[in-house]
């Protein structure tokens, strides 16, 4: 009697050690569809005219800066105007940089138009701004369909651009950024044509120019909001104050 009361326990015990067993290789299987493994970017690094090191990334078939250019010197030695005071910076028709809201927790420099378009040359050695084209291009790498339309297009490559983390983006229900790309985008907020701050700003939001042209005086740029997965496209006066991102030549 005792010896098949011991039997009948093992069996239990036993069955319950199964099903334990069944269930951890089921919650695993589940965790890694939720949170598949990331391929780990190939990246490497560059330097700038002011020695500012930068790491950079490859992203398909291109290599991005995977940090916002915070050089104040164009290529050729050619210091860049500093502009701190909201109605100079307006008013300004040349080349200039500013730190937002002078803030030392801004990610790089906001540029201005004319920056970009400086024969002196705002892009290191061996890059350059990054064309619309170029944009397009790594957004269809993520999965982008519509990359040719204009305002907020796609679903998750915000997402995928984003550095992860409360060091760089506000978090918001479920948008949350993956960088699966390696890309590192953060917020840095933008300085508006009439010289004040963009709101929100560091932390919510971030812009980056490209140096084509839609129309005299005005450039094709890219947008990532904290509030939203994808990917905001169109073209801003050269009064605005962008990030600047380079790719390379």
């Amino acid at each position: 009697m005792f010896k098949y009361r011991f039997l009948e326990a093992d069996r239990f015990t036993a069955g319950i050690i199964l099903l334990l067993m069944f269930l951890s290789v089921v919650m695993t299987s589940c965790e890694k569809e939720r949170y598949p493994e990331k391929t780990i970017p190939e990246t490497s690094t560059m330097m700038d005219i002011d020695s500012n090191i930068y790491v950079t990334v490859k992203i398909g078939d291109q290599w991005w800066m995977a940090e916002d250019l915070r050089t104040t010197r164009y290529k050729d030695g050619t210091p860049i105007n500093q502009l701190i005071d909201a109605n100079n910076w307006s008013v300004s028709n040349q080349g200039a940089y500013c730190i937002y809201d002078g803030l030392s927790s801004a990610p790089g420099f906001l540029y201005n138009g004319y920056a970009l378009e400086n024969n002196a040359g705002l892009a290191p050695q061996g890059w350059r701004i990054p064309t619309d084209e170029d944009w397009k291009q790594l957004e269809r790498h993520l999965g982008m369909s519509n990359p040719e339309q204009s305002s907020w297009r796609g679903d998750n490559q915000g997402d995928r651009l984003k550095l992860e983390g409360t060091t760089a983006w506000t978090r918001y229900g479920e948008v949350w950024g993956t960088n699966e790309s390696g890309f590192s985008a953060k917020a840095g907020g933008c300085r508006m044509p009439n010289g004040t701050w963009g709101t929100p700003g560091l932390f919510q939001t971030g812009f980056w120019w490209s140096s084509t042209i839609k129309e005299a005086g005005q450039y094709w740029y890219r947008h990532l909001d904290y509030k939203r997965s994808d990917v905001f496209r169109y073209y801003g006066d050269a009064n605005y104050g962008f990030a600047v991102r380079c790719v390379k030549e």
